[in-house]
């Protein structure tokens, strides 16, 4: 979710959801120790949050685990999953599945510099290595040299070559049987699955085998699937279940980031989709998207784009 999950994101979808844990776009070692912006920053009430993590080198991921605990962030993911060519450049993300051992010894580095939760997002395969033992041994290597119990599994494989970001989050069949097996063999794990669901009743399906589910682009580009999340699973009343009222709340948030000097098109590109399927849902993204942008933008905008959705 890179470039999408940022903290303007995660504030809008902690308004739909109060129990869902929220994840961060993935952030390199590299930026966190060398980056001149605050890759960290993110308001409080965001919480749960995780942090997902990218990298290869244990002492360096050490420093950055160190660093997201007195930041106050409540797990640090590692992310096994990522395919995209900057990433294997980097050595890390799903090439990484080829190398348990350097994973395990990543893994208890952080564990040893930080004291919350340490948990990995992979796929159940990369490019040929893609047989079920292939995946259990890698799983396997990680739950014996380290104190990770919590796995994130997508349930595609990774094709390093050949294929995009995007095409590898589309024509990798999913295999969610290989997943549930995973479960079957390693009681003992909490595992997660990630990849391809679209709604609350294929969530559900799921945890009748499994420990969790991760909703990702679907989540972004219908958030109000998240309001659903807190009665659902949770038997809460959600914080906000009224999409109306979600982007009513967050005008004082726009107000005070706007003083900050943020750009009102950089929050206002994560709540495009709130009204998906909804009479003006179509006028209120136009007008926020042509006007957003414009020089001295401000919550006036999104007053007149929902009048769209109200009618008034």
């Amino acid at each position: 979710m890179l470039d999408w999950t940022d903290r303007h994101c995660r504030y809008f979808h902690r308004l739909l959801t109060k129990e869902a844990l929220l994840y961060t776009e993935m952030v390199t070692t590299g930026a966190l120790i060398y980056g001149k912006g605050d890759y960290l920053a993110y308001s409080e009430e965001e919480h749960p949050v995780a942090l997902q993590l990218g990298g290869n080198e244990p002492t360096a991921l050490a420093y950055c685990a160190k660093m997201a605990q007195q930041s106050g962030y409540d797990e640090i993911n590692l992310n096994i999953g990522c395919p995209s060519d900057r990433v294997q450049n980097g050595r890390f993300g799903a090439c990484l599945m080829r190398e348990g051992g350097l994973v395990a010894d990543c893994i208890k580095a952080m564990q040893d510099a930080a004291t919350i939760p340490i948990t990995v997002k992979t796929r159940i395969g990369v490019d040929d290595d893609d047989s079920y033992a292939f995946l259990t041994d890698f799983i396997d290597k990680i739950v014996t040299d380290s104190q990770c119990r919590l796995f994130i599994i997508h349930a595609r494989k990774a094709w390093l070559s050949g294929l995009s970001p995007k095409q590898n989050r589309e024509i990798p069949p999913l295999d969610y049987l290989r997943v549930y097996q995973l479960k079957k063999d390693f009681p003992q794990l909490t595992i997660v699955v990630n990849g391809g669901i679209k709604n609350i009743d294929e969530a559900k399906q799921h945890l009748h085998h499994l420990d969790g589910v991760m909703i990702g682009r679907e989540a972004y580009q219908n958030p109000a699937l998240l309001t659903q999340v807190d009665v659902e699973f949770f038997d809460q009343r959600s914080l906000v279940i009224d999409p109306i009222i979600a982007v009513q709340t967050m005008y004082p948030y726009i107000e005070r980031e706007l003083k900050q000097g943020t750009y009102l098109g950089h929050i206002t590109r994560h709540m495009l989709g709130i009204f998906q399927a909804i009479p003006g849902a179509r006028q209120w993204r136009r007008h926020l998207s042509e006007n957003a942008h414009k020089k001295g933008a401000d919550v006036t905008v999104v007053k007149q784009a929902l009048e769209f959705i109200t009618g008034n």
